[in-house]
């Protein structure tokens, strides 16, 4: 099994940059991040069990923690850190990552996350090849990305759906 695996990925929202920086300030305060952090990981746990086997299905997410929002006049930055109960109960960091918004364009924005992704420790993440936990990895964050996307541009077209999951 590998350590861990870097992971990136980034997406281009149709709104300018100073619009998406405001709502991601309404975003860090109002907890949509930690929801959308908790449905992303219990996603990807679901697929990941599918390919290790139902030891990684008892993994959950035990915390998210974010740093302050930094801003520039070019960029709009999160760290963030998620912290994962292993099915033997072992406590593990699940990710290390930078959330990032930068201007794209006069109406683009470029939202990503880059960082280090960690599969369960132990069985449930024995046997797993770098190729399988990269697409894990990439998977939970692309999930988490569309999330904080979705809301970036629209509003109130997440807030249901991440509600009641």
């Amino acid at each position: 099994m590998t350590d861990h695996t870097a992971v990136g990925v980034r997406v281009a929202l149709n709104t300018g940059f100073h619009a998406a920086r405001a709502r991601l300030r309404i975003l860090v305060k109002g907890g949509t991040l930690p929801r959308a952090s908790e449905v992303a990981y219990a996603e990807g746990i679901v697929g990941l069990a599918e390919l290790a086997g139902p030891a990684a299905g008892l993994t959950r997410l035990a915390g998210i923690c974010l740093e302050d929002l930094t801003e520039t006049d070019d960029c709009a930055h999160i760290a963030l850190q998620w912290e994962a109960i292993a099915a033997d109960g072992e406590l593990f960091t699940a990710l290390l990552a930078d959330l990032r918004l930068i201007p794209a364009g006069d109406q683009i924005t470029a939202l990503s996350v880059t960082g280090t992704y960690w599969p369960p420790p132990g069985r449930a993440g024995a046997g797993l090849g770098q190729a399988i936990v990269r697409r894990c990895a990439t998977a939970v964050i692309g999930s988490f990305l569309d999330s904080v996307a979705c809301e970036l541009v629209h509003p109130a077209g997440m807030a249901g759906l991440l509600a009641g999951r």
